[in-house]
């Protein structure tokens, strides 16, 4: 369903399109983002601002928001977080803050949502090749994304899709709420 998770009316229509296609709604995955690098604080202008705060912190807000009325025991909200949430990125200033903020929400809503039996957690991946990746890089520095990770290289989105997958299952996660899981190619990303 494509659309702008920016706008909550979106997001309650996308939410009503699933529960009518499928008859229930028992796991979202928040995994909208919007980043540009920045080289100076005094660079990032306030419309790209903006953009970042409501694309990648409003975004899972208003998903989780339309999604919760429809979500019974037992149900799942993986959020999308990242390393730069965890470490910082001195070229992506609010894409960081929004992906720490993200993992503060997650946290939060699981406590929130405890007595519910929503379960509510997130995958923090290091480099991933995704379409956001190389989309406001010089054809140059896209060639080494990835290099200066512990593996040397950036994963492949099905390396990262098991960690989802676990954290979905009411069988293999059924325990676990409120982590942050750092999915990263090793300790430091």
């Amino acid at each position: 369903i494509a659309g702008d998770v920016k706008d909550p009316k979106f997001c309650e229509s996308a939410v009503k399109k699933a529960v009518k296609a499928f008859g229930r709604l028992d796991i979202l995955v928040n995994n909208a983002a919007f980043q540009l690098h920045c080289e100076k604080l005094e660079d990032l202008h306030e419309d790209h601002l903006q953009e970042t705060l409501q694309t990648n912190i409003g975004g899972y807000f208003h998903m989780a928001r339309a999604a919760l009325p429809h979500m019974k025991n037992g149900a799942s909200i993986i959020n999308s977080g990242s390393e730069t949430g965890i470490f910082g990125s001195k070229h992506l200033l609010d894409y960081s803050a929004t992906k720490g903020a993200i993992h503060a929400f997650t946290k939060s809503l699981a406590s929130n949502l405890l007595e519910r039996g929503i379960r509510v957690n997130a995958v923090a991946p290091g480099p991933v090749w995704t379409p956001l990746n190389p989309a406001d890089k010089p054809a140059k520095d896209v060639a080494k994304f990835g290099q200066d990770s512990d593996m040397g290289r950036p994963a492949q989105p099905e390396e990262i899709s098991p960690a989802y997958v676990f954290l979905a299952s009411p069988v293999t996660a059924s325990y676990i709420s409120g982590i942050v899981l750092p999915v990263m190619g090793g300790p430091r990303g």
